[in-house]
């Protein structure tokens, strides 16, 4: 069964957007890294939050905007939202509830991974017990403010077990599993 994963690019003051959700502060730290060239041959499956989903693009303004991984990826793509477009969106499948959202996107993915976009989406799937994995890569840089990795304000303590490090020019990656 695939696993969940929430796999990020994070600052080191621990903001993944900056104010607003501008993701163009990322854009200087995106470049070859072994670690995530693998996980994007693992991923079977996304689940992006509609945030996320209508949000800003760290490869605006170029051929790569709006891709997973700038187009390195492709394959289903299930969106968590409240407000579903009217119209179907080629490539896309949007859904309401985050259980179905989980259970349509790991039945889609096989073997492979759920990745999960935005950071609402990933707290509710670690609040609803089925984030499995989080891998996050800390880039070298501090924001100050923005949108952080997970914010809850009196959110209860999740023990996490270290799987891997990795480090490259451009960032320390950390995978993590979610103790049960």
């Amino acid at each position: 069964m695939a696993k969940v994963l929430y796999s990020v690019t994070m600052s080191l003051d621990g903001f993944i957007a900056g104010p607003g959700g501008d993701m163009s502060w990322l854009t200087p730290f995106l470049g070859p890294d072994p670690l995530v060239t693998e996980l994007i041959s693992r991923t079977g499956a996304i689940l992006v939050g509609g945030r996320t989903f209508r949000g800003d693009s760290p490869h605006r303004g170029t051929e790569a905007e709006g891709q997973v991984f700038g187009g390195g990826w492709s394959g289903p793509q299930f969106v968590l939202t409240s407000r579903p477009p009217r119209e179907p969106l080629p490539g896309f499948t949007f859904v309401t509830d985050l259980q179905e959202a989980v259970t349509a996107a790991r039945a889609a993915a096989g073997d492979g991974y759920v990745d999960v976009l935005g950071a609402r989406t990933a707290r509710s799937c670690l609040e609803a017990g089925v984030l499995d994995e989080v891998l996050t890569c800390i880039a070298p840089v501090l924001l100050g403010d923005g949108v952080r990795l997970f914010d809850h304000p009196g959110g209860t303590t999740v023990a996490l077990e270290r799987m891997d490090v990795s480090h490259t020019p451009l960032s320390t990656n950390i995978w993590y599993r979610v103790a049960r």
